[in-house]
């Protein structure tokens, strides 16, 4: 019964008053809480790992990184995505290959 897991620790955090007004209705705050809290760090950054910040270290990697690859909109989806340019121009023996939406 993963429903009636002991829980091994309490987080508290501030919310002004419209979350507070709109998490009313949410009959299990708590539940709702922890699922969207690990659905958030599910799809964080893999290189700022969330943060929306990248040290000098991974800035230096990333422009390493960008040489070869340009952000791109998906025609689908038109969410942001990274295109390798040798893929696409087919160097390296490999076809380029867009990734499915």
């Amino acid at each position: 019964m993963a429903g009636n897991r002991r829980k091994t620790g309490i987080i508290t955090f501030k919310a002004d008053a419209s979350l507070l007004e709109a998490i009313k209705s949410v009959p299990n705050r708590s539940a709702f809480i922890r699922t969207a809290i690990l659905a958030a760090l599910d799809s964080a950054c893999p290189v700022c790992g969330g943060t929306g910040v990248l040290s000098a270290n991974q800035m230096r990697h990333w422009e390493s990184f960008a040489e070869d690859h340009a952000l791109e909109e998906c025609g689908k989806c038109h969410e942001v995505r990274v295109v390798c340019s040798r893929a696409a121009a087919g160097q390296a023996g490999r076809p380029g290959r867009k990734a499915k939406c």
